[in-house]
């Protein structure tokens, strides 16, 4: 499993959730919502400090991850975040 974020998405998190180097930024499980792998549930993010990372990457001395106990959500598929150009929001696709 990995966590793939395109130019667009790292900006999004630079200017919106004014993420500097040294931070780290949890991709989350959330009851509710809709998601293409999930009925009833949806993907989170925030500013966080691992505590058991399953995946991760770092990008511009940024560390975006996923827990442990998130993982199940994913169903073994890798991670895509980009940003939905007409909503101006994180788009969240996932591939095998």
């Amino acid at each position: 499993m990995q966590i793939n974020i395109s130019q667009d998405a790292l900006d999004w998190f630079k200017q919106e959730m004014e993420v500097a180097p040294g931070e780290a930024v949890r991709f989350f499980v959330r009851y509710g919502g809709s998601s293409k792998l999930q009925p009833g549930f949806s993907l989170g993010v925030t500013k966080d400090q691992p505590y058991e990372m399953a995946v991760q990457v770092e990008q511009n001395k940024v560390t975006y991850f996923i827990e442990q106990t998130d993982v199940w959500y994913f169903d073994g598929h890798n991670l895509q975040v980009s940003v939905n150009d007409d909503l101006h929001e994180l788009d969240y696709s996932y591939t095998k």
